[in-house]
């Protein structure tokens, strides 16, 4: 039974769902992850552990095994880190650097290596040699030289796309500017992580705390943050190390294998991990996992648990890749790290949606060398669950992140005369009532209470539109948070339409001092202001509706709906269309793109036929001009975006080899036949897909069919 732990804690069994309520689900993960993969790998700023991060992808990815037709190219599973800053020049990457697979005991380690020989058609008893090597906890980089000189140095990104930081990377002293090995390849893209060390991790803090500057919560944080700067002589002046283990681009590599290409790569000069291990066995695998794992404390470098890999490079490049990470390789994880403090009071902040979201304060307490003051309870329920009462201690587990989980209280310490906690039913902002609504889809009462204030709640107001103008929307300079809620209080924008009048307004000396006589601002810092708003004016269509702040749609869901209709105009009509009739071709073809589920068409369809957005939207279109989404023109392959039905016996690959080709050129491979399946690929003992595909008159190809048609590109 595939039963996993929802938000609430309560266990939920997907193979009892039904498709809407495993839709309703999918849709609300895959805006939770996108948003925790844009914090992490961008803002450098997570607020969620990485075990609770592992938690939601293992959810989405068993819903996805039992609904596989709610997987599109945008979904998590599918996609790497998050796009790159635009403050930084972008870098394509030639080959693409996925991210890996996560396992998390034994057994699922011994999963690891049988999928491998069953891919492959080994025998279960064959030996398969695997690398061994500490999973570091910094930021991913790919070191570019030509000739053996560094050409460039871009981050991960999105996978495909980084930031070129190669001013920043020159002044890593450890990274070779120059590489003079006579065997050393025209063209190498030599991988790796950069990180900071954790002597050197404190003593910065310090300094910076000494200087009144930003103090860093972890070092993955600093190095993350120091590789960043736009100033490259800030970067200079941080300790930030590297090690090699992985490659991009070559013209030629140096061994068979991988621990070959990294001792290549200790030969050349670039600094290597001197734990990495070669290993025959999975029990060989788990001894040099526990190693590690009893040097972790004593390493002066952050790890959170072992990479293992396949050896032999030949059996990588049979293995391939499977969504975003490779067949060959996973991580296995450390358990979390755990301390315990008193619980002194429970915070409610309320959110731009109206969730009322309960925050612990904790007397300060040092866990994996982060000082932990705050942590997330998530919702009402996981308190009543656990009973976590304000004076309680309290356990709490931290991977990797500066707001960790609360397991649970120590009962031996709980005071005799502490109450159970109450959750407030009115909104702490504006004192409107806060409810839990049921789910019409899963029939089910929501995790997340919410104030219904909607527009009068000064909460949800100010932080919709610190979303309106925060940096993956409107993206203003000069208008952040802070002065957002500034504005808002003074009476300068309530509404998004108000900042671009604001100049005008100012102009027309209103009942407001003008912004240049405000304290902390002048002619030229206000000039600034407007000029940075009235740049904004133009927009492109995938921003300005990730800006509206609709629920449910988050940057890939606005980006799909940009591609989908092209113009505002175009997915307003059709939004309202289906909000007149939800039984319509209008409702069917939102609900039938690929990537958009009901729940985000309900959204949708809630917030555009309320008629203040109606109007807010209405007076914001008259200030902005929204430009249509332009459609990439691609070549692409000879079967991309094609349907392909594989049945039967294939005598020249496994199935899974056959799959991994066809998703890799960009075909998507059903399960089933039906009237929209373009290809049905049969060998020898093909049943009923092989009829099905006759009688609906899908072309029927053989292998050696199939393998001729895909050479053509």
């Amino acid at each position: 039974m595939a039963k996993t732990k929802n938000k609430s804690g309560a266990v939920a069994d997907i193979t009892e769902f039904t498709a809407e309520q495993a839709a309703a689900e999918y849709e609300t993960l895959a805006a939770e992850i996108a948003e925790h993969d844009r914090l992490y790998h961008r803002e450098d700023a997570p607020r969620i552990s990485d075990a609770d991060y592992d938690a939601l992808r293992a959810r989405l990815l068993t819903i996805e095994d039992a609904f596989p037709d709610l997987i599109s190219d945008a979904s998590p599973s599918r996609t790497v880190g998050a796009a790159p800053s635009e403050k930084f020049a972008k870098v394509t990457h030639s080959v693409p650097m996925l991210s890996l697979g996560n396992v998390f005991d034994e057994e699922e380690t011994g999963d690891f290596i049988d999928r491998i020989r069953r891919f492959l058609g080994l025998d279960a008893q064959a030996s398969i040699e695997i690398t061994a090597e500490p999973k570091i906890d910094g930021l991913g980089i790919s070191l570019r030289y030509e000739n053996g000189q560094l050409v460039s140095a871009a981050t991960r990104g999105d996978g495909y796309e980084g930031e070129n930081v190669t001013a920043n990377v020159r002044t890593i002293e450890t990274i070779p500017h120059k590489v003079s090995a006579r065997d050393f390849p025209g063209v190498f893209e030599v991988r790796g992580e950069i990180f900071m060390g954790r002597a050197d991790f404190l003593a910065l803090n310090q300094r910076q705390e000494e200087a009144g500057g930003k103090v860093f919560a972890n070092p993955r944080n600093s190095a993350a943050g120091s590789l960043r700067q736009l100033d490259s002589k800030i970067t200079q002046s941080r300790p930030l190390q590297f090690f090699a283990y992985s490659w991009g681009e070559v013209t030629e590599l140096p061994a068979e294998t991988q621990l070959g290409v990294v001792e290549a790569y200790k030969r050349w000069g670039f600094p290597v991990n001197p734990l990495m291990q070669l290993c025959s066995s999975a029990q060989e695998m788990l001894a040099v996992y526990a190693g590690i794992e009893a040097q972790r404390a004593t390493l002066d470098y952050d790890i959170d648990g072992v990479v293992y890999k396949v050896n032999t490079l030949a059996l990588q490049e049979r293995l391939g890749f499977v969504a975003r990470s490779p067949r060959w390789a996973v991580a296995h994880k450390f358990a979390a790290e755990q301390a315990t403090t008193i619980l002194s009071d429970i915070d409610i902040q309320v959110g731009r949606t109206g969730a009322l979201t309960p925050v612990a304060k904790l007397e300060p307490v040092t866990v994996g060398g982060v000082v932990v003051q705050n942590a997330t309870l998530h919702n009402e329920d996981e308190i009543a669950r656990k009973d976590i009462r304000i004076g309680d201690w309290v356990t709490l587990q931290r991977a990797g992140d500066v707001i960790p989980q609360i397991l649970g209280y120590l009962p031996d310490k709980r005071a005799a005369d502490a109450i159970p906690y109450k959750f407030p039913e009115k909104c702490p902002v504006c004192g409107s009532h806060a409810v839990r609504e049921i789910n019409e889809k899963s029939g089910k009462l929501d995790a997340i209470r919410r104030c219904t204030g909607g527009l009068i709640c000064a909460a949800q107001v100010v932080e919709r539109l610190k979303h309106f103008v925060s940096r993956n929307a409107f993206d203003i300079e000069g208008l952040g948070a802070k002065q957002v809620e500034a504005f808002y209080h003074e009476g300068r924008i309530r509404t998004p339409a108000d900042i671009f009048t604001i100049a005008a307004r100012d102009k027309a000396k209103d009942n407001l001092k003008p912004l240049s006589a405000r304290e902390g601002w002048g002619p030229k810092s206000a000039k600034n202001l407007f000029d940075a708003i009235e740049e904004r004016r133009n927009i492109g269509l995938d921003r300005f509706i990730f800006a509206l702040g609709v629920r449910h749609v988050g940057e890939v869901t606005a980006k799909v709906l940009a591609r989908s209709y092209g113009t505002f105009e175009a997915l307003r009509t059709a939004v309202l269309a289906a909000a007149n009739d939800k039984e319509g071709d209008a409702y069917a073809e939102l609900t039938n793109i690929d990537g958009i589920g009901t729940v985000a068409v309900d959204a949708l369809i809630e917030f555009f036929a309320e008629d203040h957005n109606g109007q807010v939207i209405d007076t914001l279109v008259d200030e902005v001009d929204i430009q249509p989404f332009a459609r990439a023109d691609t070549s692409g392959s000879p079967v991309e975006g094609k349907s392909v039905v594989f049945t039967g016996t294939l005598e020249k690959m496994t199935r899974a080899e056959a799959k991994a080709m066809a998703e890799r050129m960009g075909a998507k491979v059903s399960g089933s036949v039906s009237k929209k399946t373009d290809y049905v690929v049969a060998g020898p003992g093909a049943g009923s897909k092989l009829k099905n595909a006759q009688e609906l008159g899908v072309e029927v190809m053989s292998e050696d069919d199939w393998l001729a048609l895909v050479q053509q590109g």
